[in-house]
């Protein structure tokens, strides 16, 4: 009998996110991710609640609006400035860039636009104001360990070298 996804089950899947508009893939995974349900909150809570009761095989395809996840999108985050102003290394579209303000808080920009004279970055989350599709596809389903459970993922052993012989990936 297939094991189905609940609490304490190590869950292997795939995933992709689609634009919900325009059908492109935003973004996929190359390998299976594998985390501890109801123990690692690395998913939408929208997609693991989506994945309860799910089987190994089965395919799921989630629609989120990202405005629920991370907030309406807030055009003071955008900025453009003469591209002369900005350092030479920062001069790529997709180059993320870590500012922090008179109070020692950081916050992360993204390139994501730049021409001859000017260069925009962008500090809301990059599906800030899209509506999105998660399609996933659950590899495997079984019981987690109890190191799994207390790390939420998948734990593999290594060489004892002096107490440090496991790590959670």
């Amino acid at each position: 009998m297939k094991e189905t996804i609940e609490d304490n089950k190590f869950v292997e899947l795939t995933y992709r996110v689609m634009d919900q508009k325009t059908g492109d893939v935003l973004t996929a995974v190359e390998f299976p991710l594998g985390y501890v349900h109801g123990h690692n909150e690395v998913l939408a809570p929208q997609v693991v609640a989506e994945l309860e009761g799910k089987l190994a095989g089965d395919r799921i395809s989630v629609p989120i609006d990202c405005a629920d996840l991370y907030g309406a999108r807030d055009e003071s985050l955008v900025v453009t400035d003469l591209i002369e102003n900005v350092p030479a290394e920062y001069r790529e579209i997709g180059t993320r860039i870590v500012m922090e303000n008179d109070k020692g808080e950081t916050k992360s920009f993204l390139v994501t636009r730049m021409d001859d004279k000017t260069l925009t970055i962008d500090g809301n989350h990059p599906l800030c104001g899209r509506k999105v599709v998660f399609e996933l596809e659950v590899l495997s389903v079984r019981d987690a360990t109890e190191e799994e459970i207390i790390a939420g993922g998948k734990v593999e052993r290594g060489p004892d070298i002096g107490g440090l012989a496991t790590r959670a990936i």
